[in-house]
């Protein structure tokens, strides 16, 4: 099904896509992408993976907390914590796509593995990538992660108001 036939398949009902990730922790790039998803479905539904073998900075239920918190005033933005496969945790939010977001050539040729699997496994759920602006494109949760071990601040590649000593 491609991205059209959903919209179109959908008209008259609300257009929701996920936008699945560890988010460990969300940054000023994800918040972009969730800008301009925005721009295309009635809803988006940022799926938080829980793997329980890894352990990150910040516990899950934080993540969700900080993102629900910067959408808090935004209905059309929810956070939820989602183990298995992300074409069964799309299904089951009725999300008839899922964003990913590219920031180069690598993101690309893997996302795009992840979409032939995607399209195998789940003919009804249409990936869409969406390029990160180039403002914010070097920006990712490992070099965040990275720099917050040294003590440095981090407040620069954050949503504006977000205190992450506050989630750890």
């Amino acid at each position: 099904m491609s991205f059209s036939d959903c919209c179109v398949s959908l008209s008259d009902m609300e257009r929701i896509a996920i936008f699945p990730g560890s988010f460990d922790p969300f940054t000023r790039g994800h918040e972009a992408l969730v800008r301009e998803a925005l721009n295309l479905f009635d809803r988006v539904v940022i799926g938080i993976g829980n793997n329980s073998a890894k352990s990150g900075l910040m516990s899950v239920e934080n993540r969700r907390r900080l993102i629900e918190e910067l959408y808090a005033g935004d209905p059309r933005v929810e956070a939820r914590v989602y183990t298995g496969l992300t074409g069964d945790f799309a299904r089951a939010e009725g999300a008839c796509a899922i964003i990913r977001g590219v920031r180069n050539t690598t993101d690309f040729e893997y996302e795009r593995t992840m979409e032939a699997t995607n399209h195998r496994l789940y003919r009804d759920i249409t990936t869409v990538m969406l390029f990160t602006p180039a403002p914010v494109a070097d920006i990712s949760s490992s070099t965040v992660r990275e720099i917050l071990s040294f003590g440095r601040s981090v407040k620069e590649f954050l949503p504006e108001g977000i205190d992450i000593e506050k989630y750890l």
